[in-house]
């Protein structure tokens, strides 16, 4: 990019490149998005790209597999849900922080975890299924046992379809690993010595306490019947649904 990352380029054509696709498909399916970038950035408030999009997915008959960290996505639950009475739709949470402060600290400028299980709550009660991520969780920060089995306590009360997990650490690429140990510094004095002793410059950063963290997660999960396999839980998501009232209004 030409420009400082905290600045946004708009996609000013995509609801249109959208319809443009949807109109060729020849048999609807789940769309996905939120991966790269959070469809629910501050800026959706005034653009509602989002929102247009979410539109033309239900207009046409498509799924929709849609990520995020912001609980502005509270303003479409009523077009989701009418996503979801006629395929499917799959709303999915990142959630890595337990405490609310350290949370204000790690992740200052999306919503906060207790915001995020709101989210939850409220699509469980609409009926719609969710998804959360557990990642990233920093090494020598939040990877307790604590942190996890709040953060799947508030799982198991929203009644989520499935959980991603890829093991309990974070990654740092060259650039970023800089930035991060910019903030340690600052937010928490002495972590960054932790991080160079244990990682040195390695790309995957995995927590010491991994093992015992998924063994946690694991046990939980099934117990709750929770997904947490991705194979599983990637291929609940792409598997496109029809329901019957979507079958007796088309025939």
């Amino acid at each position: 990019m030409k420009h400082d990352f905290e600045d946004i380029e708009v996609k000013r054509d995509a609801v249109r490149i959208l319809e443009s696709q949807l109109v060729c498909k020849r048999n609807p399916c789940m769309i996905g998005t939120g991966a790269m970038c959070d469809p629910y950035i501050h800026f959706e408030e005034e653009l509602q790209v989002t929102r247009q999009c979410l539109e033309l997915i239900k207009r046409y008959g498509f799924g929709v597999a849609i990520q995020t960290k912001s609980n502005r996505i509270l303003r479409d639950v009523d077009v989701l849900k009418d996503i979801n009475a006629m395929t499917k739709c799959v709303v999915q949470i990142t959630l890595t922080t337990f405490d609310e402060d350290l949370c204000r600290i790690l992740e200052p400028y999306v919503s906060t975890t207790a915001e995020r299980f709101a989210v939850l709550e409220v699509m469980r009660d609409a009926g719609i299924p969710t998804v959360v991520w557990l990642c990233p969780i920093l090494p020598f920060i939040n990877d307790t046992e604590e942190n996890l089995r709040g953060l799947l306590d508030y799982c198991i009360r929203a009644k989520v379809h499935g959980v991603l997990c890829f093991g309990f650490g974070t990654t740092l690429r060259e650039g970023s690993r800089e930035y991060f140990f910019k903030n340690l510094d600052q937010c928490f004095p002495g972590v960054k010595q932790k991080y160079i002793q244990a990682f040195g410059n390695r790309y995957e950063c995995k927590s010491p306490s991994n093992d015992r963290l998924m063994d946690v997660f694991k046990a939980e999960c099934c117990k709750h019947g929770i997904l947490y396999r991705p194979v599983d839980v990637f291929g609940y998501m792409r598997k496109f649904e029809v329901k019957k009232s979507r079958l007796l209004q088309f025939g």
